[in-house]
């Protein structure tokens, strides 16, 4: 998964590197990740990771598991979020919608917000159907167009902001799948805006589906995303056109309430 920038400053390469460790770092959430592996992720040699990976450690942003040796989110990370959370965390919000979708509909629902060229799973929220995907959870990155949370999110750009995102994303259809190469994407994303809601019928994992409705900023800019996931034969067409509904709806209120400021 690429965590690179869109769009990196000219002249601030170290930067650019560690802020994609960071990233990769965060997305392993408590569990950790190695140094050789964050290497390969992040393409860069290994003692240029390791050199980055202590510098960062000195400032707190990352630390390291004196038993494993892997590497995880460090303490002033969490400083900074909580100051920063105050601006761009919806989550307050938006909990017991998430809550009611998944009650509504008794599949996975999910919170995910735009991060540059990726979407991250913000909230998760069980169903109660006892079958269910495990695609994504909180800190899950995907980037845009390739899970139904980006693929809303994608839709509802304007049209060069959409050019833009394919020119700098060639890579897509080689990582992942022939479903993710530019004209079969670019029908998706139309059919997601003639219908409101995006669907994916398994394009990540075979059998395991996913729709979402974008959520828009005060001033109309497609930022979050309410989600769905669940197993196949959950998705049958006159289901899909229920759990639309259901799910634009909850987008509308979280819209609403986000432009209230409530």
């Amino acid at each position: 998964m690429d965590s690179r920038p869109a769009s990196p400053v000219p002249g601030t390469q170290s930067v650019a590197r560690a802020a994609r460790l960071l990233r990769l770092v965060t997305a392993a959430g408590g569990e950790g990740v190695g140094v050789a592996d964050l290497a390969t992720r992040a393409e860069l040699t290994r003692p240029t990771t390791h050199r980055l990976l202590a510098a960062l450690r000195a400032e707190g942003l990352v630390d390291q598991d004196d038993a494993t040796g892997r590497w995880m989110p460090g303490p002033e990370l969490y400083l900074m979020g909580t100051v920063a959370a105050s601006r761009y965390d919806v989550t307050d919000v938006a909990r017991d919608i998430v809550r009611s979708l998944a009650v509504r509909t008794e599949e996975s629902a999910f919170l995910s917000v735009r991060r540059g060229d990726e979407t991250v799973c913000l909230l998760r929220e069980e169903g109660s159907f006892p079958i269910r995907s495990f695609v994504l959870s909180e800190g899950v990155r995907f980037p845009l167009g390739v899970a139904s949370a980006g693929l809303a999110i994608l839709a509802f750009l304007p049209p060069h902001d959409v050019d833009s995102y394919f020119a700098r994303h060639p890579e897509l259809e080689e990582r992942w799948g022939r479903a993710h190469g530019e004209q079969r994407l670019r029908a998706r994303l139309r059919e997601t805006h003639a219908r409101g809601y995006a669907v994916n019928p398994g394009l990540i994992v075979e059998g395991s589906w996913g729709m979402a409705a974008a959520v828009f900023t005060r001033e109309g800019h497609p930022q979050w995303a309410l989600s769905l996931t669940g197993v196949e034969f959950r998705f049958g067409p006159e289901r899909v056109t229920e759990l639309g509904r259901t799910l634009l709806a909850h987008a509308h209120q979280l819209t609403t309430r986000i432009a209230g400021g409530r």
